[in-house]
């Protein structure tokens, strides 16, 4: 099981994670797409990249707006692997977004 992060490792990993929140025990981040099927690209590659991972997120869809959640709850609280999981994202919205209509 991966190390719970402290403050000070959070705040410096968030330096590092474009667009992402510390909330309570978790980080999020919202993303913006031009309609449903391209928040859903960006779901399945996301979900997929967690499958592999074996560190899954919460994840919101509202047509065009998704929202992920990166927690360790076996950890209590957040581990280098959620900021891998936000940093995988990330990059997935690029690639989403470059692929176009």
């Amino acid at each position: 099981m991966p190390t719970r992060l402290n403050e000070a490792e959070i705040t410096e990993a968030l330096t590092r994670t474009d667009g992402w929140s510390h909330r309570g025990d978790a980080i999020e981040r919202t993303f913006m797409f031009r309609d449903f099927i391209a928040s859903m690209a960006f779901v399945n590659a996301v979900a997929a990249e967690a499958e592999r991972a074996q560190h899954h997120p919460d994840i919101a869809i509202l047509y065009s707006k998704v929202t992920l959640a990166f927690s360790t709850h076996d950890a209590g609280g957040l581990t280098v692997k959620d900021f891998a999981g936000a940093s995988f994202a990330n990059q997935a919205c690029v690639a989403a977004i470059a692929r176009g209509p």
